[in-house]
């Protein structure tokens, strides 16, 4: 049995490698070392630890390696004003979900987003959303997300 543990900040630089895995698997090359890892690790020591953490990653350790992680799903709760189908407003968002290449086809990405949807039903989180790959797409499937109606759009805004 896989066991998906809770992150918390002394998994930031794991996590953080993790991410550089998965961009480079979207990207089809490595992610240059920069100041989004620092940033990247700091939003993690800041937002995984306490009791009102709206923040959550779950991680499987690697087995043959100590402190180092196979995978990761992470996920944020925001706060929306809630609507007569979602009336808390409550909604996550499931991202950076990752296995180490060499640990793959193993359900250790299924246990970690399985922890991760339990984390949500515990704090009322009625609606997730996600952005998938072709190559996650049928685990997300697997667990129940579906096409939204809709389009999607984005603005992006130069830095400060």
């Amino acid at each position: 049995m896989i066991t998906a543990r809770r992150a918390d900040s002394r998994d930031a630089a794991e996590i953080v490698r993790l991410r550089g895995v998965m961009l480079a698997s979207m990207d089809g090359g490595q992610p240059p070392p920069g100041p989004w890892q620092e940033s990247a690790r700091q939003v993690l020591r800041d937002r995984l630890d306490g009791p009102g953490a709206t923040m959550a990653v779950f991680v499987v350790d690697a087995p043959d390696r100590p402190d180092n992680l196979a995978a990761c799903a992470s996920g944020t709760i925001d706060l929306r004003l809630g609507s007569p189908g979602h009336p808390t407003g409550q909604t996550g968002y499931v991202f950076n979900v990752v296995t180490e290449p060499g640990y793959r086809r193993r359900g250790y990405s299924r246990a970690c987003l399985t922890a991760l949807l339990d984390w949500y039903r515990e704090h009322g989180v009625g609606r997730v959303d996600l952005r998938a790959s072709a190559e996650g797409e049928p685990l997300y499937r697997s667990l129940g997300f579906a096409d939204v109606s809709g389009p999607t759009l984005r603005l992006r805004l130069p830095a400060p």
